[in-house]
């Protein structure tokens, strides 16, 4: 069970190095057998199901600059990890924050919030079955998505 828990906080930092990276066909690899959700009661076009659709989500959002990368860091904090007695699915609730510093805009916190995430294990490896994201607080983003969050 320690090391189902360990695994998962892994898969959520992994997220978050390849957001960082620019590495948005790494990020929809984790997506191969999930899906993300804007908001838990999410209609179709705002679900993302399957790596091709979460690779299209990031594509279309996702300023990335000259060296490839979006220059932010995702921080993963406060992970509570639950994984089912027989070790086959989990979930976990966990709080990011997301900086970015670019040439037109100093270090500064550009979002903050929430993730709802459930796992399953497949072939003894475990992968994201569903993201929600909770938006909580919002600075300036415009540096960093390709359209208006509202």
């Amino acid at each position: 069970m320690a090391d189902d828990t360990r695994e998962i906080e892994n898969l959520l930092y992994t997220y978050a190095e390849r957001m960082d990276a620019g590495n948005l066909q790494g990020v929809a690899d984790l997506f191969a057998h999930g899906r993300i959700k804007a908001a838990p009661d999410a209609p179709p076009q705002s679900t993302f199901e399957g790596r091709e659709r979460v690779l299209g989500l990031y594509q279309a959002s996702a300023r990335l600059y000259e060296d490839g990368t979006p220059k932010t860091k995702h921080v993963t904090t406060n992970a509570i990890i639950e994984v089912d007695s027989a070790g086959e699915t989990a979930s976990s609730r966990s709080y990011y924050t997301v900086f970015q510093q670019t040439d037109e805009l100093a270090l500064q916190p550009i979002i903050c919030g929430r993730y709802h995430d459930t796992f399953l294990r497949r072939e003894a490896r475990w992968w994201f079955d569903t993201r929600i994201m909770f938006v909580d607080l919002v600075g300036d983003l415009s540096k960093h998505l390709l359209y208006e969050l509202r």
